[in-house]
């Protein structure tokens, strides 16, 4: 396993860690720090939502989705130039399949764009 799909890998393990209430606390202040101060997120259903958005919807979730699962499957480095990498990944959660395209910038995820797939 490659660096960037090792830490796409991690970053959702904290995901479902904290929705399925597993998470230690501090954890969730990893999730936060692994997002670039000017991340923006492209939710499937179209939104952009600023890092302090995404934080804010994240958080109250702890918990709330017990016995949830995500797999991360098909990760493909597509490009980089200076600190900023993009790749493509399906995120696999019971309720369906997101094809989503992250641009890190060095460590940090600075962009996501998430699109259901039928």
């Amino acid at each position: 396993m490659n660096a960037v799909e090792a830490e796409i890998v991690r970053h959702h393990k904290v995901i479902e860690r904290w929705l399925t209430g597993a998470a230690a606390p501090e954890e969730f202040a990893r999730f936060a720090d692994a997002h670039a101060p000017g991340f923006t997120l492209i939710t499937p259903d179209g939104r952009t939502l600023s890092r302090d958005q995404v934080l804010a919807e994240v958080e109250p979730l702890y918990g709330n989705a017990p016995g949830l699962t995500v797999e991360i499957r098909h990760v493909r480095f597509v490009a980089s130039e200076g600190a900023l990498l993009v790749a493509t990944y399906q995120e696999v959660q019971p309720d369906g399949i997101r094809q989503s395209t992250v641009v890190f910038q060095g460590a940090k995820w600075l962009h996501l764009h998430e699109v259901w797939l039928p």
